[in-house]
């Protein structure tokens, strides 16, 4: 574990992306997986590069907006702007206002990432992306934005497999 946290504290924007371009790649494949409700090749292998370079690019933004946005909210507190914060509440505050403003951006900039991957123009239910801010992201990066700072990259990337799992199985479920 330690040899993580090195890792994670010497090279923070390669670590991030590292974690992401398998992790998040992971998710896509097991929410297609979950989609088809078998287990198979849901992807090319040149698909499947392009989408961990996309994940690797999406990583350098989170990166930036978990540091960005937890000075944010500290600014806020050390201004007075904000009460003096428990680790719970500042770890809100931070899911929060980053999910409800970085995460607008995310949602679209992934979606128009895969648009770019999959050569289409697919906007259908972006709502749904955009809702996933209030009732997965912002209460799983609660919990992310708990743990001490080398851990934080880390257990997002695992939540993107999490979510990869809840969509898929939403989305099969929905076709039924």
């Amino acid at each position: 574990m330690n040899y993580y946290i090195e890792i994670v504290k010497a090279y923070p924007i390669y670590s991030a992306m590292v974690q992401f371009a398998i992790l998040g790649t992971l998710g896509d494949v097991f929410s297609k997986w979950m989609q088809q409700g078998k287990i198979y090749k849901p992807y090319n292998v040149s698909i499947i590069l392009l989408k961990m370079l996309e994940w690797a690019i999406i990583a350098i933004t989170i990166k930036y907006a978990f540091v960005g946005f937890q000075g944010f909210v500290d600014g806020l507190v050390a201004h007075h702007l904000l009460p003096e914060l428990s680790n719970f509440g500042r770890a809100f505050t931070v899911s929060a206002t980053m999910n409800l403003q970085y995460g607008l951006f995310l949602v679209i900039f992934h979606r128009f990432l895969d648009n770019l991957i999959a050569k289409q123009n697919n906007w259908e239910n972006i709502d749904k992306g955009m809702f996933s801010l209030i009732w997965f992201w912002t209460p799983v990066h609660t919990i992310t934005f708990m743990l001490d700072k080398p851990y934080q990259i880390g257990l997002a990337a695992i939540w993107s497999v999490v979510l990869g799992f809840i969509l898929g199985y939403y989305n099969r479920e929905s076709k039924q």
